[in-house]
């Protein structure tokens, strides 16, 4: 199992009595979880992961009505409550054309549209409006928000990202 996880969904609340959980779906896609029969618990506060069969799944509103193997109680639901879904990365589904997981971007060389290195992305911030991508040269860190007003181009392919930093951004 590949140690890289990509979340699909997050348990917000227990479901009825028998042990079912309710999902809230994290993807483009949430009919996958018709089709997803295992699946990780990722329990981020302690960094733990559990392989769990899913038994059946069913659509409620906007949200997934999950059961799994060996939660057969309230009880047990309620202990996986705030735990993240999440999919082996070889298990995941590829995205879209023009879409990209986060992950894919660490490594990636960041320079402006005129050519200038600005360094490597070393890892995503989640921030309430947008995600920060954090890019690092020798010296410095950058933070450099998500958003298609500056971010101009990812060519994952080429292992490049093109920004167009408004005045003053990367002097911060």
């Amino acid at each position: 199992m590949s140690d890289r996880l990509v979340v699909i969904g997050a348990i917000a609340r227990t479901h009825g009595l028998a042990g079912e959980v309710r999902v809230t779906p994290m993807t483009d896609d949430p009919e996958r979880f018709g089709r997803v029969r295992e699946c990780v618990l990722w329990d981020t506060a302690h960094d733990r992961r559990e392989r769990y069969r899913i038994t059946g799944t069913r659509r409620q509103g906007a949200a997934i009505v999950m059961t799994l193997e060996g939660c057969a109680s309230p009880e047990a639901a309620a202990a996986l409550v705030g735990r993240l879904v999440a999919l082996p990365e070889d298990e995941a589904l590829p995205p879209g054309p023009g879409r990209f997981y986060p992950w894919q971007l660490e490594g990636c060389r960041v320079l402006t549209e005129d050519g200038r290195e600005v360094g490597r992305v070393t890892g995503i911030e989640r921030a309430p409006a947008q995600d920060l991508w954090i890019v690092r040269d020798d010296t410095r860190e950058h933070l450099i928000p998500a958003v298609p007003e500056i971010v101009s181009e990812v060519d994952l392919a080429a292992r490049r990202v093109v920004i167009r930093p408004p005045e003053g951004l990367l002097d911060l």
